[in-house]
């Protein structure tokens, strides 16, 4: 199964899920996104052996409005290359507008990411022959006032079927993906990679998430990366 049909079928699947006040609204960009998401795929995701970095969910101002993994505007746009239509989700938070590339707000995660790739890396093909970058959950929850809540913070009966469905997704990614090692980026993801995968994907790493919510990430996230892939074993140019 190639990478497009699972994120179409993790798609359709969590689109049948319920979430419940606090959570109001509920973005899915792989369905309103999803040409941008398809050109990310089909220009940086056909290959294997790299290492795959895995991610929590989109955040309001990254993947929700472009569909990429972290995927600050300008970066996906100008970094990346890469375009494709962006619709809106069925209901919009009034205070979180979908604009996809056109979105004059930047995400700050994103950018850190992003930014490392580019400074290490150069060009974004070269960061992609050894890397590539995916979510564990494609869903972004909203509560009434625009804050973000995490999949971590939904109750236990919600959380465990998008969870499962979320499991079986991220397994047959890496399934088709076959990377020499998966890292998790922060603590969450890296929970959920060693409930999925279960040993059958290899040696499993954790690098910090570059949230602005991480006051180690606000002293300089790029130097922690650094760090944390040269323990697993990485060579960082």
């Amino acid at each position: 199964m190639d990478l497009a049909r699972i994120t179409r079928r993790l798609s359709s699947q969590v689109a049948d899920l319920t979430f419940a006040p606090p959570v109001t609204h509920v973005y899915n960009p792989l369905a309103y996104a999803w040409p941008l998401h398809r050109a990310y795929l089909r220009r940086f995701g056909g290959r294997t052996g790299r290492v795959v970095l895995v991610g929590m969910n989109p955040g309001p101002w990254g993947m929700a409005q472009t569909g990429v993994p972290f995927g600050d505007p300008g970066v996906v746009r100008d970094w990346m290359g890469l375009s494709g239509r962006v619709t809106r989700p069925e209901r919009e938070h009034p205070r979180r507008p979908v604009a996809g590339l056109a979105s004059s707000r930047g995400e700050v995660s994103g950018q850190r990411l992003w930014g490392w790739a580019k400074d290490r890396f150069g060009a974004a093909d070269a960061f992609f022959r050894r890397f590539f970058v995916i979510n564990y959950c494609p869903l972004a929850f909203l509560e009434a006032s625009g804050r973000n809540r995490t999949p971590d913070r939904l109750p236990r009966a919600e959380r465990e079927p998008l969870f499962a469905t979320c499991d079986a997704a991220l397994a047959r990614m890496v399934f088709a993906l076959r990377p020499r090692r998966v890292v998790a980026i922060g603590g969450f993801a890296e929970g959920r990679c060693r409930a999925a995968l279960d040993g059958t994907a290899g040696p499993i790493g954790r690098v910090p998430h570059p949230s602005p919510a991480s006051p180690a990430a606000n002293r300089g996230w790029s130097r922690l990366m650094d760090a944390a892939l040269t323990r697993l074993g990485e060579t960082i140019p």
